[in-house]
């Protein structure tokens, strides 16, 4: 957490806390690391709202990689049946979290998510 005089990167909010997530899980589970020189030239830092919609984001993309994978016939998490739905779930988690913003999010917009909802709906879930 950076509590110096910066701005959020997102929403130029001044004299709040700013954090920066460069190490954890993506939604799947799988380790990543933005510390390493080569992915982290210029770190961005976020204030809470901020953070937590830059998480939705992330959640988001790795589900629309996921899927890009599975319509692809390359292998990817969605073609387990579990994490098909836990998939589905988080899209619709992310659309109600972002239907009940303030205002709209600096990342992602529902119209995207409702999108990536629908072709998972049409797409044949795994056993």
């Amino acid at each position: 957490m950076n509590l110096s005089n910066g701005s959020c990167n997102a929403c130029g909010a001044v004299g709040t806390a700013l954090m920066k997530f460069s190490l954890g899980k993506d939604f799947f589970g799988r380790p990543y690391d933005r510390l390493s020189p080569s992915s982290d030239q210029s770190p961005k830092w976020y204030c809470e709202s901020c953070s937590m919609q830059k998480n939705l984001q992330r959640d988001f993309r790795d589900i629309r990689t996921e899927y890009d994978r599975l319509i692809a016939g390359q292998g990817s998490e969605l073609s387990q049946g579990d994490e098909f739905r836990r998939a589905s779930l988080r899209l619709r988690e992310i659309s109600t979290l972002l239907n009940a913003a303030e205002g709209p999010s600096p990342f992602l917009t529902s119209h995207e998510v409702q999108l990536l909802m629908e072709r998972l709906n049409t797409a044949t879930m795994p056993a």
